[in-house]
């Protein structure tokens, strides 16, 4: 009887804990924050995560975004988001091949379908040492220890559209469920 009594003593007190405003199981993970401005093209449209910028005007992108660094990294991540045309850009299954080889003995990619305004993104996550392709013949431009990428292809009204945020581990770790919350925002125009 005693135990029940000192067990009963310890769970009111954090089922009360947990009934009050503001309060979270630990478990809990907050919702992605999405703001009001979106992106578009290829047909459709997404919200921009509400701590996320727009970054500067870039060749070959629809758009880039800044993703503030996580406590610990010297840089932030990047968001490229990308549309080539219709019938351009090549296929899910190349895309992601091309993704993953851009690392230096990447992990094994971790893959998820989401169905999404009638969709099927394709969304890849993959670890290891990026060597920052760039410029037109996309030759790496250094090696950079300790990225990740996640990487999302929706194959929009008008074509495949591309996203792909590239940058430090932890970043990208912090990042990861705004972006989801991004590509699950897609609408059709």
């Amino acid at each position: 009887m005693k135990i029940c009594l000192v067990r009963s003593a310890l769970v009111i007190p954090a089922v009360a804990l947990l009934l009050l405003p503001g309060c979270k199981k630990p478990d809990e993970r907050a919702v992605p924050s999405l703001s009001e401005d979106k992106g578009a093209a290829a047909g459709a449209s997404w919200n921009i995560p509400a701590r996320w910028t727009i970054g500067a005007d870039r060749a070959m992108r629809v758009a880039t975004y800044v993703v503030p660094p996580a406590a610990g990294d010297e840089e932030g991540a990047e968001c490229a988001v990308s549309f080539f045309g219709t019938g351009q850009g090549g296929d899910v299954e190349m895309n992601i091949q091309r993704w993953v080889s851009q690392f230096e003995n990447p992990s094994t990619p971790e893959r998820n379908t989401y169905s999404v305004a009638g969709m099927d993104v394709e969304v890849v996550n993959v670890k290891g040492t990026y060597l920052a392709p760039g410029g037109p013949m996309m030759q790496s431009q250094g090696k950079k220890e300790g990225y990740q990428m996640i990487g999302a292809i929706a194959p929009a009204p008008e074509g495949m559209l591309f996203f792909k945020m590239t940058g430090p581990t932890a970043t990208v770790t912090s990042g990861a469920d705004e972006f989801v919350a991004m590509v699950k925002s897609l609408q059709k125009k």
